[in-house]
């Protein structure tokens, strides 16, 4: 499957846009985000491009952005801004509906949870390789969705992580995540980055299982965040 095509449909956690209650991922929002992240990597990767052609461009996205804000009701339900099920579409890293996220798929392997997938230019930070700040978001993700599916799901209460080499942009990369042990409600979750079969980074993740008052206090009564 190539990198640009999302399937979580093998991730034990809700990652389908047709779940019930997912009428924020449609197929048209699906749609606008891919071509807004394509315009996004466009923008900081064309050189050649001259000013009446980007002015031009700057004026249909204005166009455009004024278009989706006035057909917007602006009514929300507010258990929905704080549904994991909801955030999941919107999440910069697997969220098919967020523009900024990667072209990534991300899927279950025996007890682990891997993602393979690139980053693109946006994600810079040396150049030709990717922001470190980008990596830690990735391995922070990862690590939640593999307590997720060994059905440990917790708040990250400390990320270390061991960067050994930089991280080409552009080019295809594995990310593989797996719960190390679990002591009450304090999990121990790990992860590696590799890139052309090195590992450039490392990661360990210590979570915690929020109490269910805590829950509450979060994400309120809905049970999304629950098992």
């Amino acid at each position: 499957m190539p990198a640009g095509e999302r399937d979580a449909a093998d991730v034990d956690v809700d990652l389908d846009t047709s779940h019930p209650g997912s009428d924020f991922a449609t197929a048209e929002r699906l749609r606008l985000a891919a071509a807004t992240r394509a315009l996004v990597d466009a923008v900081v990767s064309a050189r050649t491009v001259d000013d009446a052609t980007l002015a031009g461009a700057a004026d249909a996205v204005a166009r455009v952005v004024d278009d989706v804000r006035a057909a917007d009701t602006g009514t929300v339900d507010a258990s929905l801004e704080r549904s994991h099920r909801e955030y999941e579409h919107r999440s910069p890293l697997v969220g098919r509906a967020s523009p900024v996220a990667p072209p990534f798929v991300w899927r279950t392997a025996g007890d682990r949870v891997q993602a393979d997938g690139t980053f693109p230019t946006a994600c810079e930070g040396p150049p030709g390789y990717v922001h470190g700040g980008w990596v830690a978001l990735a391995f922070d993700e990862i690590l939640g969705l593999a307590n997720a599916v060994a059905g440990h799901p917790g708040m990250t209460g400390r990320l270390t992580i061991r960067y050994r080499r930089p991280t080409p942009l552009r080019r295809e990369v594995r990310f593989t995540g797996w719960v190390e042990h679990v002591e009450g409600r304090r999990i121990v979750t790990r992860a590696t980055l590799e890139a052309d079969g090195t590992t450039t980074a490392e990661a360990e993740g210590l979570f915690v299982q929020p109490t269910a008052e805590r829950r509450r206090e979060y994400f309120g009564d809905q049970a999304a965040y629950e098992d």
